[in-house]
């Protein structure tokens, strides 16, 4: 049971979420990774609520299984070890703004001048290119300018951000991908290469609907609440003790429904197509509910399953915590601490490869500074 990236060593200079997010899934997948931080503090999200036992539950979820390093890269002494670093590290990964790096002397083409089979990761609000480059960025801010604000909420409502980060963890994903990307291309050319991750990019790059509707219609799509603007039924759906979601997403998945409701609508032009119901989804969901209202969720859920039809529950974060079927995957695990007792839940591995284990617990999340001896013992064994 071997993991792909076992024997890559990830120096990871990032913080907070964007850049710990891609560092966490190259841990997952076998990469061994040095976080550096600041000396005194560290990691902003060492200090995000909530806590146990005086420990960040946040921090933890994102950065368990690292390696910890302060350095005070002014220091001519940390500069020392930090070069060291450099010389035995395959990817760097960084999330300062645009010319940071540079002032401090470990821009890419100083260190590919350097160390020209070294990886740089970087992700930024704005990206390393453009006259915005320097602007700072946070989550929502991008969220905002890239759109994706402007579809998520009821209509005729305030726009509001999606509940989770996709902000940064997008871009977490997209600098993954690339740093994966440039892994292969070293092994062909020999030689690293420099992945640019824009936060502001990689929300646009999940506009897939919505930039073909304004594209095609000229008119920018509105806040649709649960609704898919471009697919029906599919949205959320009243049954006697409350709401689920059915997605019926194409004709055939439309007829089944209709044998399942005995809704004789799958003949009727306007719902005969699929055109033909996103133009009358609001009669559609009337209709719909007008016989799912006297039945529970569970009675409606169980029967459309049965006949092949998407559907399901909306579920908290509580209930998701315990799906049998997200258990069964592995998705929950436990964060250890120190002395190996289970301390914090986080989400597990959702890329599952052929052998390679997929452990129910992860390593602790690291103390500040608290693996300092081990790597300058590293350094003193491989240098």
């Amino acid at each position: 049971m071997t993991k792909p990236l076992s024997g890559i060593t990830i120096l990871d200079l990032t913080h907070v979420l964007a850049g710990p997010f891609c560092s966490m899934t190259l841990c997952d997948l076998g990469a061994d990774v040095i976080k550096v931080e600041r000396p005194g503090t560290g990691d902003d999200t060492r200090a995000f609520p909530p806590f146990a036992n005086g420990k960040s539950a946040y921090f933890a979820a994102i950065n368990h299984g690292k390696k910890s390093i302060a350095l005070d890269l002014k220091s001519e002494a940390d500069r020392a070890i930090f070069a060291r670093l450099l010389a035995r590290a395959d990817v760097i990964l960084e999330n300062y703004r645009p010319g940071v790096m540079e002032r401090m002397g470990y821009g890419w083409e100083t260190l590919h001048a350097e160390y020209p089979r070294l990886i740089y990761g970087a992700v930024s609000g704005f990206g390393h290119t453009g006259p915005e480059a320097k602007r700072p960025a946070y989550d929502m801010v991008v969220q905002a300018r890239g759109g994706v604000m402007s579809i998520t909420g009821e209509k005729d409502r305030d726009p509001v951000r999606v509940g989770a980060s996709i902000g940064d963890i997008v871009a977490g994903m997209f600098l993954c991908q690339g740093v994966l990307a440039a892994l292969m291309d070293r092994e062909r050319t020999g030689k690293g290469r420099k992945v640019d991750v824009s936060m502001l990019d990689s929300q646009l790059a999940i506009l897939e609907h919505a930039i073909a509707i304004t594209t095609v219609t000229g008119n920018p799509p509105a806040p649709t609440g649960a609704r898919h603007p471009s697919i029906a039924p599919f949205e959320t759906f009243h049954a006697s003790d409350g709401l689920f979601v059915i997605a019926a997403g194409n004709d055939a998945l439309f007829e089944k429904l209709c044998v399942a409701l005995d809704l004789p609508l799958s003949d009727d032009p306007r719902f005969a197509t699929n055109p033909a119901r996103v133009e009358n989804a609001r009669l559609l969901k009337r209709l719909i509910e007008a016989v799912t209202i006297d039945r529970t969720r569970s009675h409606w859920i169980a029967k459309l399953g049965a006949a092949g039809i998407p559907s399901g529950p909306i579920q908290n974060v509580e209930q998701v915590l315990r799906d049998p079927q997200i258990l069964a995957r592995n998705m929950v695990v436990d964060v250890l601490d120190r002395n190996g007792r289970p301390a914090f839940k986080a989400a597990g591995n959702p890329i599952k490869l052929s052998g390679m284990a997929d452990p129910t617990v992860r390593p602790a999340a690291p103390d500040l500074d608290g693996d300092r001896g081990e790597i300058l013992r590293w350094l003193e064994d491989k240098g």
